[in-house]
């Protein structure tokens, strides 16, 4: 068959399966590998070479560990070394043992069961973090956990495939130690290092100006594709080099372009990726033997699970429904798996047929990892919530301002009452928001400003000033309520999301009321009048304008704010009548 006539296939395979499995909410990647399935040698025999696919699809993972070094800044790999190198490190070690103990339990040669547990105690990088994307759920405790997890076992892949053929039964251990092949192997990534700080950023700026887009992104492949082929010949993984390049670019000012141009080849390799696994996969070996398989599946995402759920919990990461999301999401094999079940078969490290078991074993891991997903948030939707944390209750209720919600716009207030002296207490409502600010000395007490008692132990009876800095609106909105109703003396100062959050505050009677973006809004359209030629003078004056007719015109809309036909034709009427009067350089009244 041809090149072009398989390239169909896959994409015609690619449409139909997608699609249907991201309808029935089972992710893409479920998609793609059932789809490998159906058209690869063990299932309608469309294609028959699924060795030579999966060794091209393996460039799919290699662009995500550069996509992943892009977003993973030296410094900020410091400040999750206690995530990673803690929680990740414990997870690899001990579901390895786990995953080992439970295969001698079971009469599995030592040996066999111990490489095993290297193998499977890791997960599936490029699966997890596609998921997790699509579910939008990366930025949760469980998600960053899943990350910082995932990093690690990146990062523990490579020596894994290093240690592998010292195992094999034509390694001899008596020749001890291949100290060149070490040198060659921290040379290259020396190297690597040294050339990612000094030599790409000027490559990349002479491709920028260049001002050929093709070229920027051809550069980008050469990148990509030259530091993976460079640790290959070292006798490392590819994904390593990709990783470190990205690394080495993360604080540069092309990392987003970078992103945005490796991104389609990643997406469109990756999904390739998993249909060559799909195709890999021995469905043959269910059918002769499925209680065996079905074992080994059971038993390793159960073993994975409760590993990572008692660490996650251990860790403090996460409360038992987000640990219980975690446990599930990496309870399955990884595409590592594949490679290192592939260099063990070269290497005799493993039998044939424990390998061919493995295989399978892993990929129905992952098959079955969006169902078990699904049941565990189902579970967690109907487990007790636990006892909420402790309002950390502030003592001290002298100070003028009270300030409620400390994220982005909170923080700048009190960091400006902080430079001119006055004194403030904050609360805010997300614990881990103030761990993080309370790291860089800032003080800020746990709290919900919703509840009375919480609110006259924060100073609210003597407070002169309330500022409203939450941006869940119907958070704010009840916050304003209650201190609306119980301390009609303070000055509240509120800060609303849109027009819809302001009309909701105006109803309460809340004056002073700021649309957070509008006022960054009017200064940037006023540089973009400057950069367009516009005198200084004019550009000013033309924003104030529409600022102060904005203004009027969220007022007029209050009164209307019931009837859509009715704002749509005011707003209408405003730009007609904004444009006619700075045609006539007249002042808005």
């Amino acid at each position: 068959m041809s090149l072009l006539s398989q390239t169909l296939i896959y994409l015609l395979a690619a449409v139909i399966a997608v699609p249907i499995s991201r309808r029935l909410g089972l992710g893409s990647v479920l998609g793609y590998l059932a789809a490998g399935i159906i058209i690869g040698p063990f299932g309608l025999a469309f294609v028959d070479d699924a060795d030579y696919i999966l060794h091209f699809a393996e460039l799919g993972v290699v662009f995500l560990l550069f996509i992943v070094g892009l977003e993973l800044k030296p410094s900020r790999l410091w400040v999750m070394r206690r995530v990673v190198f803690g929680l990740g490190a414990m997870q690899v070690f001990a579901s390895s043992a786990a995953i080992a103990l439970v295969a001698m339990a079971l009469g599995v040669h030592s040996n066999v069961a111990i490489v095993s547990g290297l193998i499977l105690g890791l997960s599936s990088t490029a699966f997890v973090l596609q998921m997790l994307a699509e579910k939008k759920e990366l930025a949760t405790s469980h998600g960053r956990a899943a990350f910082s997890i995932l990093l690690f076992q990146d990062l523990a892949a490579i020596p894994l495939i290093a240690i592998l053929p010292l195992l094999g039964t034509n390694a001899s251990l008596s020749e001890g130690v291949n100290f060149a092949q070490l040198g060659l192997m921290a040379a290259t990534i020396g190297g690597l290092i040294i050339a990612g700080r000094f030599l790409l950023k000027p490559a990349f700026k002479i491709a920028a100006r260049s001002g050929i887009p093709e070229i920027f992104t051809a550069t980008a492949l050469l990148v990509v594709i030259g530091s993976a082929l460079l640790m290959q010949v070292a006798g490392m993984s590819m994904v390593l080099g990709a990783f470190i390049a990205g690394m080495m670019l993360a604080e540069s000012e092309f990392r987003h372009q970078l992103e945005a141009d490796i991104a389609p080849f990643k997406g469109l390799l990756l999904g390739l990726f998993f249909i060559a696994v799909g195709m890999s996969v021995n469905i043959g070996l269910l059918l002769e033997i499925p209680g065996r398989i079905l074992l080994i599946v059971g038993l390793l995402m159960a073993t994975k699970a409760l590993v990572l759920f008692g660490l996650a919990l251990r860790f403090g990461m996460c409360d038992r429904t987000a640990a219980m999301k975690l446990a599930v999401v990496l309870a399955q094999g990884g595409e590592f798996a594949f490679v290192l079940l592939s260099l063990a078969a070269s290497e005799s490290v493993l039998p044939q047929g424990i390998i061919d078991e493995l295989v399978l074993a892993v990929a129905l891991s992952m098959l079955m990892t969006p169902f078990a997903y699904a049941a565990a948030e189902a579970a967690g939707r109907k487990i007790k919530p636990e006892e909420e944390k402790a309002f950390d209750v502030p003592t001290d209720d002298d100070h003028e301002v009270l300030i409620v919600g400390f994220g982005r716009v909170g923080q700048i207030v009190g960091r400006l009452l902080t430079i001119v002296g006055k004194s403030f207490t904050a609360l805010e409502r997300d614990s881990s928001q103030v761990e993080f600010v309370r790291r860089y000395g800032a003080t800020v007490h746990y709290g919900d400003a919703a509840r009375l008692d919480l609110l006259r132990a924060a100073g609210a009876n003597k407070a002169k000033i309330f500022v409203l800095a939450v941006s869940n609106i119907e958070e704010s909105i009840k916050i304003a309520e209650a201190v609306k109703r119980n301390f009609p003396h303070l000055k509240i100062i509120a800060r609303a999301r849109n027009r819809r959050h302001a009309h909701k505050l105006m109803n309460i009677g809340i004056e002073h009321i700021f649309r957070e973006t509008l006022l960054s809004s009017l200064a940037m359209s006023e540089q973009v009048l400057r950069q367009l030629g516009r005198d200084a003078r004019d550009a000013k004056h033309i924003v104030e304008a529409f600022g102060a007719r904005d203004e009027r015109l969220l007022k007029e809309q209050f009164e209307m704010q019931d009837s859509e036909e009715k704002l749509i034709q005011s707003t209408k009427d405003t730009a007609k009548e904004l444009e006619s009067l700075l045609r006539q350089d007249k002042p808005i009244s």
